[in-house]
């Protein structure tokens, strides 16, 4: 059976068992069933063999994953939070510094668009943790294309919070 509608059928059936068990999680339906639509468009993008014996277990497994994402992005944006109102002194000074949230939102929104390969790349590496060499190997790319595609979004990221701290 093809990859695509074995997926399908998966998703078809079970994507309400799936976004429920992320919501139980992480507390926020709509959060989690845009998650679980992540989850469904990787796999169908993967070139890999997927089985119907396989595929309930894969996709649990990156349900879990997204989760553990979801709550270490969080996390790091706490931390921001905490640093920022930690290093203000008054409250002139706190209103006049952008939040953390409206810093990642301006983060995902240049990396929004940035194209797919360069997006993905900079979120293994930021939110994944993983280095250069492990995201080639799991992508199938040189070492060389991943590392010039992190240096894009770089850029694109760091001139966006750039132009955001001086506006």
């Amino acid at each position: 059976m093809n990859n695509s509608l074995t997926i399908a059928d998966y998703y078809a059936l079970h994507r309400d068992e799936i976004v429920s068990f992320i919501a139980q999680r992480i507390g926020d339906d709509n959060t989690a069933q845009d998650l679980v639509q992540d989850i469904f468009l990787r796999l169908l993008r993967s070139d890999k063999l997927i089985s119907d014996i396989t595929l309930p277990a894969l996709v649990f497994t990156m349900a879990r994953n997204a989760v553990a994402d979801w709550f270490r992005r969080r996390r790091i944006l706490e931390e921001y939070e905490h640093y920022i109102i930690g290093t203000s002194t008054d409250r002139e000074s706190m209103d006049s510094i952008i939040s953390a949230r409206e810093l990642m939102e301006r983060m995902e929104h240049t990396l929004a668009r940035l194209a797919p390969e360069c997006r993905d790349a900079y979120r293994l590496h930021i939110y994944g943790g993983m280095q250069v060499s492990q995201i080639a190997e799991e992508t199938h790319q040189s070492y060389r294309s991943i590392e010039y595609r992190i240096g894009l979004a770089r850029r694109a990221v760091r001139q966006s919070l750039r132009k955001a701290v001086n506006a």
